[in-house]
């Protein structure tokens, strides 16, 4: 998993107080995600181990609207996507966010005060931007870019590149190495083993 623990950190946006420079409107879609969870972690009435849950739940709402899970999923199957049939696509997105929220949930509410600067936004395409940040840490600038996409008037995060590794090249060598001996199902069958629902 080595980068895979770097690159999953793309939920890291939601633990730093963001600086925003040329702001836009993917830019500053991003931003107010941001804005909605720090509100989240700052809730003195969540504060301590028996509000963790809820706290953790009110998270998991906001990348609901933060994240499109579905071309997140697409994007990482690559060419195998068409070799799922539509009920196993969905069961896929639902299984796929579900290990990256089960993996890294834990990082978020026990964020320290790590800072983010809103660089720019790059245009990839029509529908897509890319939205350049830098994570300040004590030891390192980290530089972060988010994928977005525009569908039905709204900018989602589809894709998170950390020092180069794309999130979803990342997964995709990866499900695409189980697929080369497993049909879809028998993915589905490792993710849900993997997610706790098998």
């Amino acid at each position: 998993m080595g980068k895979n623990i770097i690159s999953l950190i793309l939920l890291i946006v939601l633990l730093i107080a963001p600086v925003s420079a040329h702001a836009g409107v993917p830019l500053e879609t991003v931003k107010g995600h941001v804005d909605k969870v720090l509100d989240v972690l700052r809730d003195t009435s969540l504060k301590g181990e028996s509000m963790k849950k809820i706290k953790k739940e009110k998270i998991r709402f906001v990348s609901e609207k933060m994240f499109d899970y579905a071309e997140l999923s697409r994007r990482t199957l690559g060419q195998n996507w068409i070799r799922f049939k539509p009920e196993q696509q969905q069961e896929f997105i639902e299984l796929y966010k579900s290990i990256l929220e089960g993996a890294y949930i834990d990082r978020i509410v026990s964020y320290t005060d790590e800072k983010i600067i809103f660089n720019k936004e790059n245009p990839l395409s029509e529908k897509t931007v890319e939205v350049q940040t830098t994570i300040i840490t004590k030891k390192a600038d980290i530089p972060i870019s988010y994928r977005v996409i525009r569908k039905e008037g709204e900018w989602r995060v589809y894709d998170v590149v950390i020092e180069g590794v794309s999130l979803i090249s990342n997964y995709r060598s990866q499900f695409a190495q189980i697929l080369a001996n497993k049909s879809p199902e028998g993915l589905l069958d490792t993710l849900r083993k993997k997610a706790g629902k098998a």
